[in-house]
């Protein structure tokens, strides 16, 4: 059986000259356009076509019989974009629409507001907290001017980067609602194929916000750019680096801000007690507290982002509130004549009075612009105008506020920058103050948490991150989640850093780092949507990328500078971060691309005949596996292992939709795999994201033979609907002739079944029994046949329901580099090994399962 099975994948690479491509895209494909290319199939006489890997077009037309493929004649044509209407089915369950935020009543709208404002926003607003203070620390002040140079980088900082770049722009490039760097990265490959991991679905068009537009000159810019991207293996490759390194540096800002954010809250102590700051012990003390108050944080993160959003929200906006005040104070009593540094003149002063100074305080003004990508990434939990009207006119004034106030306190009392914000609270207010304080550093620290993991989530929805438990904690919005693994590890590594380093101007440079790494990254990616998806005019690119990339090209050599100042740790931190990422996206592409192209091929299945070789024993086989087309390899090991199969073989595979809920008369689909005698069919069981996959077995079991009862019901109904309608029906709607393999190959299932590999002993059984050989297509004939395969589901239920699962690990050859050794059968291998496992979430009872391994060499 071995040797036919190597025959048939010959069969495959020698055929592969029949299939041809266009290589071009549809740049005017709207959501519900496919984004495959022309293809050539095989064309019957009655005009019907032949569809993908032996299954059906359709979801609920049967393929042909043994006898029907004997009397085939096909010839080759060329047609359009197929759309697996299976993965589009896939989708469609009631009520699964996205949670639009829109249509609310005014008390729902103030809630939503506070969820924002502590949701969104902690991150970026306690920046007032640190920013001066590390920034004069780089620059030391020489004079009044100095201050109100700086305080001019400050406020054109914030209006560049959080108000212009992201708020205006940035936050419009989102995936459906999904923000952050994976984000961008997943509408890229939605709109062309650049994904190294070939899983694309034809149903992903479907849900993308963003459409392309009608032919112009911008249209033509964008196909060929997406026509040299997806040529380019160099240019995919170097797309999922920069996608990676941007995620692994969102990672790392979710360990430095909680550390930052509260270690400066904490030293507002210093001024509050000022004889504290006489004992040489403050700084343990300081980081005893910070220990404390992050333990406290990432324990109560489980809680769930709508509950702790909506009692965190009102003491953001006390905070905010607090920020304007003590601004609109300070101004009144010390300098008002802070306000000319909105004159942009005093940036290019400061920097002719001492142009290594003040570069080297760019590092810390970029901290007043931390958190811009947390408000981008944490975007799936509130719509867009909910961010921008907040960030426009209750954020960024109060922010302003906050910085003009502390100017002026700086400019009547020397400039004594050490503790700049504590500094210039009225002593009436202080200790009020410095408890709002430390609360929206703990509320920044679990915003950036937030994002984090909303990273962390896309990037294994997209293979590039080992599978982790994700918690739902919303029944009413998906994207709110809380990641275990991820929860702990990032107060570890907080830990670790407030205790290694001491000094917040170390860890605020190290802050830069870990921000500047994911702005530059965004900034890349949102011109190639502008490019390729918004297709916007080129002068408009040109002026966003000029202006955006060299400011944050200057940022970062600023940032660097200052590199052994600790900053270290956190590079360290990203790099080892995004090793994990690469090895596990390269270990899953070789992974999946083996598993399709070793997959078995139809004609194998055909020599086998209706009896697969073998003993069809009476029974279900559930066997779970990843691929959702096709005959996976796993299957060919059990045929190979086992000395009898099922005389009913499921393939299961488990589908996530976006709803909480999926009814349980809604859960599988089907669909025939190979002619009817076979009795192999393919389920897909969707689940949604609040569904409690314990259910118990023998409802699992009692529900799938219900549905599939149901299938071959209305299957066999529209068979004899067809046969009456002769040739009025479309040419779509005809049954599966071809297989088309993993390279594109066509080749015909026209051949007949080998005869002497079936089982003479077992032909009696009507369990197995073939269809009828009739090629009359009477109402009797038809009814003989439902009342066969029914029979063989009933006797097949009655003996029992058994589970197969297979386990398919990859090595790399003798033959292979020592690095492709050491990052497969060790790095990856041990990754796969602690990661979680797809069917972790089934139930499966042990006295009915059986289990095959099989180790691919790549």
């Amino acid at each position: 059986m071995e040797r036919r099975i190597k025959q048939g994948y010959r069969m495959a690479e020698e055929e592969g000259s029949v299939s041809v491509s266009t290589g071009k895209g549809n740049g005017g494909l709207t959501s519900n356009d496919s984004v495959e290319s022309f293809r050539w199939v095989f064309q019957d006489k009655d005009d019907s076509e032949i569809g993908d890997d032996g299954e059906e077009d359709l979801p609920w037309r049967n393929g042909m019989d043994s006898e029907d493929e004997d009397n085939a004649d096909h010839r080759l044509i060329r047609t359009g974009p197929r759309i697996d209407s299976l993965d589009v089915e896939t989708l469609e369950v009631s009520g699964a629409q996205r949670n639009d935020l829109e249509d609310v009543t005014f008390r729902k709208s103030i809630k939503l507001a506070f969820q924002t404002l502590g949701v969104v926003f902690g991150d970026v607003g306690t920046s007032p907290l640190y920013t001066f203070t590390v920034m004069f620390n780089k620059a030391p002040i020489d004079g009044n001017e100095d201050i109100i140079g700086a305080l001019s980088l400050v406020i054109y900082s914030l209006i560049l980067i959080p108000l212009i770049k992201y708020v205006l722009i940035v936050l419009w490039a989102n995936d459906d609602g999904e923000g952050g760097t994976f984000a961008l990265y997943s509408l890229i490959c939605r709109h062309a194929k650049v994904s190294l991991l070939p899983n694309q679905l034809a149903s992903d068009t479907r849900i993308s916000s963003l459409k392309l537009k009608v032919p112009s000159a911008e249209l033509e810019r964008s196909l060929r750019i997406k026509e040299r991207l997806e040529a380019s293996l160099g240019l995919k490759k170097l797309l999922l680096i920069l996608v990676l390194a941007g995620t692994s540096m969102v990672i790392a800002d979710g360990v430095v801000t909680p550390a930052m954010s509260v270690m400066s809250a904490v030293r507002g102590l210093k001024v509050g007690l000022p004889m504290v700051s006489c004992f040489a012990s403050t700084a343990d003390h300081v980081v005893m507290i910070s220990v404390a108050y992050l333990i406290v944080l990432f324990s109560v993160q489980k809680i769930g982002t709508s509950k702790i959003g909506l009692a965190i929200g009102p003491a953001l906006f006390l905070w905010f509130c607090s920020l304007g005040s003590i601004g609109i104070y300070n101004l009144v009593k010390h300098d008002s004549s802070v306000l000319k540094a909105f004159n942009p003149v005093h940036i290019y002063y400061y920097f002719k009075r001492d142009s290594t100074k003040a570069w080297y305080s760019l590092g810390g003004c970029l901290l007043c612009a931390t958190g811009s990508e947390a408000m981008f990434a944490d975007l799936c939990y509130f719509s867009v105008r909910a961010v921008q009207l907040i960030f426009a006119f209750l954020v960024l004034p109060c922010l302003m506020l906050g910085y003009l106030g502390q100017a002026a306190y700086l400019m009547d009392n020397n400039g004594d920058a050490e503790q700049a914000f504590f500094s210039s609270i009225p002593n009436s207010t202080f200790w009020p103050v410095f408890l709002i304080a430390n609360i929206a550093a703990l509320i920044a620290s679990r915003t950036m948490a937030t994002a984090t993991f909303t990273c962390v989530k896309q990037s294994i929805a997209l293979g590039c991150f080992p599978r982790l438990k994700i918690i739902h904690t919303s029944r009413k919005f998906m994207g709110q989640i809380y990641i275990p693994v991820i929860n702990w590890f990032l107060l570890a590594a907080a830990l670790l850093l407030v205790c290694s380093i001491a000094s917040t101007e170390e860890i605020g440079n190290a802050y830069g780092v870990a921000e500047i790494g994911v702005m530059m990254m965004s900034t890349i990616l949102v011109i190639l949507v502008m490019l390729l998806i918004w297709q916007i005019n080129i002068i408009l690119v040109l002026s966003f990328s000029v202006l955006f990339l060299g400011l944050e090209f200057v940022f970062f050599s600023s940032v660097l500078w200052g590199i052994k100042d600790g900053s270290w740790l956190i590079l360290v931190f990203a790099i080892t971060v995004f090793f994990i990422m690469y090895i596990w996206n390269y270990g899953s592409k070789l992974k999946y691309e083996t598993e399709v192209k070793k997959k078995m091929s139809m004609d194998v299945m055909r020599q086998l005949g209706s009896h697969l070789g073998t003993v069809r024993a009476p029974g279900i086989g559930l066997l779970y596996n990843e691929l959702a087309k096709g005959v996976p390899t796993i299957f060919g090991q059990f045929l190979a292992t086992l000395p009898a199969v099922h005389s009913m073989i499921i393939f299961v595979c488990i589908k996530y939709v976006p709803v909480p809920f999926v009814p349980p008369s809604e859960r599988f689909l089907f669909r025939r795999v190979c002619p009817r005698s076979y009795h192999i069919f393919r389920c897909i069981a969707r689940y949604g994201y609040k569904d409690v996959h314990r259910e118990n077995h023998q409802i699992f079991e009692q529900l799938l033979i219900e549905s599939l009862e149901n299938f071959i019901r209305r299957e066999a109904k529209e068979r004899s609907l067809e046969s009456d309608g002769d040739d009025d029906t479309d040419s779509e709607d005809e049954s599966s002739h071809v297989l088309i393999g993993p390279s594109g190959s066509v080749y015909s299932l026209g051949a007949p079944l080998l005869s002497k590999y079936r089982n003479k002993t077992s032909s009696k059984r009507p369990i197995i029994s073939e269809a009828s050989t009739s090629q009359d297509p009477s109402n009797s004939v038809q009814d003989k046949s439902l009342e066969n395969e029914l029979a063989v589901l009933q006797m097949a239920k009655e003996s029992g329901v058994v589970y197969l699962l297979g386990h398919v690990s990859i090595r790399a050859r003798k033959d292979s580099w020592f690095i492709k050794k050491l990052a497969i059968n060790y790095f990856y291998a041990f990754l796969r090994k602690n990661c979680r496992r797809g069917i972790a979430t089934l139930s499966v009872p042990h006295t009915r399962l059986m289990e095959v391994a099989i180790t691919h060499m790549v």
